[in-house]
């Protein structure tokens, strides 16, 4: 099936986020230009006052630079050195757009159908347990536990009720690469990305708990009146296309470089 024992392989966390560390000056210099182009779409709208038509086309320059930004990010986060991520595609300081971006959106879309599916299906299993449970739903509305029913019930659902919330977590982790591989294998990749993830998810999750450490920051001083108004919305901006992006996909890049299996010379077989 591959050059690898796929059954074999482990992502070592600690040299995971070593790398991603060593990268991030390279990701930063060679999607320069993308990373402050998308700042500003995003951004300049709190600062300038813009016609209602004008919404629309602001919205959509912004979206199309963010994807550029992940592309170039991805291509940067995939491979070595420049020279190799400019054989993939990457633009001068960021700024491409070529089939891998709509490859990326439509992995995104199908990753998004598959995740929809599954997470409709859980609660509808949590429901129909309920129902068959006769709980009180009133009581639960109320939050008055003593009144929903007897305890081992409430334990069933309670059981239930985190595996719904476990299981979509946990293939969340396991599609998470679709990024890096859809560039990396130069097709669209989704539900088969969680072949490359296999038996990394532990170290997949700790990779992404530790680089979401912008987001909870920014999220920690928001929620506690720390930040307010249009600074903290420029703030966001800036903590996203600065940091977040480029230690996610930098941690996604590095896993995905030391999980891969697949050659080209396989997808041609």
């Amino acid at each position: 099936m591959s050059h690898k024992d796929v059954q074999g392989r482990r992502l070592n966390l600690r040299d995971a986020l070593g790398a991603t560390a060593r990268a991030m000056p390279r990701l930063w210099l060679g999607a320069s230009g993308v990373l402050v182009a998308a700042v500003i779409a995003w951004a300049g709208p709190l600062f300038v006052a813009l016609e209602p038509w004008t919404s629309p086309l602001t919205l959509g320059a912004a979206a199309v630079l963010t994807l550029m930004a992940v592309g170039a990010l991805v291509r940067l986060s995939i491979s070595t050195d420049a020279r190799a991520a400019r054989a993939l595609g990457l633009g001068p300081l960021g700024f491409q757009f070529g089939w891998p971006e709509p490859r990326l959106v439509g992995a995104a879309l199908l990753c998004l159908i598959f995740l929809s599916m599954i997470v409709a299906m859980l609660g509808l299993v949590v429901l129909a347990i309920a129902g068959v449970a006769e709980l009180d739903v009133a009581a639960i509305q109320a939050r008055d536990w003593g009144a929903v029913g007897p305890a081992w019930k409430l334990a069933v659902l309670v059981v239930v009720g985190l595996g719904a919330l476990l299981i979509p977590l946990l293939l969340v982790v396991r599609l998470s690469l679709f990024v890096p591989a859809t560039l990396g294998r130069r097709q669209m990749v989704s539900l088969n990305s969680m072949g490359i993830a296999y038996g990394s998810f532990w170290q997949i999750l700790g990779g992404l708990v530790v680089t979401a450490a912008p987001s909870v920051a920014v999220a920690f001083l928001t929620g506690a009146g720390m930040m307010t108004g249009p600074l903290a919305e420029i703030i966001r901006v800036v903590v996203l296309f600065a940091l977040q992006l480029p230690l996610t996909l930098g941690f996604l890049g590095a896993a995905y470089r030391r999980l891969e299996y697949w050659s080209p010379e396989e997808g041609k077989a």
